[in-house]
């Protein structure tokens, strides 16, 4: 039986090769680098405060998981701004976007219920079932619910890529950072951040449709109507 020899890269020896070498390993790096330098320019003069965002219809709060069929910590975070900007009226609806793709699943729900306890009326909440990421989200807003200019609320780490996705989708933006305790989880979704900001700009660029689109919703117009009517004031 002939056995193949795996033969293993050799390491630089001249001084040429490691000054190659370091060439590519810097080459790599800007590359990697070159989508949150993208995100960080592109995003600066739509991030706001809680105290300063401008008065939006609609604010857009994405899922972050959920621990044992609640928000997690940082979901909650996310939750808490929007019921402060809607008690501040700064915000009339609220578009809770994340993942049910299982039955025993359900960000939106549960976001729904945490707002409700909260203070926001049952019917200033709608809920997109099918926001499996943050492009999903951004393009479901616009195409499907009809949202046009919205305020964003994530983590800081997160903000800037929700941003630049929503205006990519067509959406006029503001982005409102919450601000979290900086433990490991939030050192890990800056990392992250760095890798998913690749894919952000792949999506920014060539506009994929989402995992699931849909049929048109009239939800958000439906409770805005409620708003301006007076009918929507109660759960």
């Amino acid at each position: 039986m002939r056995r193949f020899r795996v033969r293993r890269p050799r390491p630089p020896r001249t001084r040429t090769e490691w000054r190659r070498l370091v060439r590519a390993v810097v080459a790599v790096c800007v590359l990697a680098l070159l989508p949150a330098a993208w995100l960080r320019v592109t995003t600066d003069d739509r991030l706001r405060t809680a105290a300063d965002v401008p008065r939006t219809d609609v604010a857009v709060v994405f899922g972050a998981g959920l621990w044992d069929g609640e928000p997690s910590p940082y979901l909650a975070r996310r939750l808490d701004a929007a019921a402060e900007l809607y008690r501040a009226g700064r915000i009339e609806v609220v578009l809770v976007t994340g993942d049910n793709s299982r039955e025993e699943y359900d960000e939106p729900d549960a976001m729904r219920a945490y707002l409700t306890r909260h203070g926001v009326p049952g019917t200033r909440i709608v809920s997109d079932y099918a926001g499996f990421d943050t492009w999903d989200s951004c393009v479901r807003a616009k195409k499907i619910f009809g949202v046009d200019r919205a305020v964003l609320i994530s983590q800081g780490f997160h903000i800037r890529r929700a941003v630049a996705l929503c205006e990519a989708a067509g959406v006029t933006p503001y982005g409102v950072g919450v601000d979290d305790r900086h433990d490991v989880t939030w050192y890990y979704g800056g990392v992250r951040e760095i890798f998913a900001a690749g894919k952000a700009a792949l999506d920014a660029a060539f506009r994929p449709d989402p995992h699931f689109l849909g049929p048109r919703e009239p939800g958000v117009g439906r409770a805005l109507a409620g708003v301006h009517d007076g009918s929507g004031t109660s759960d």
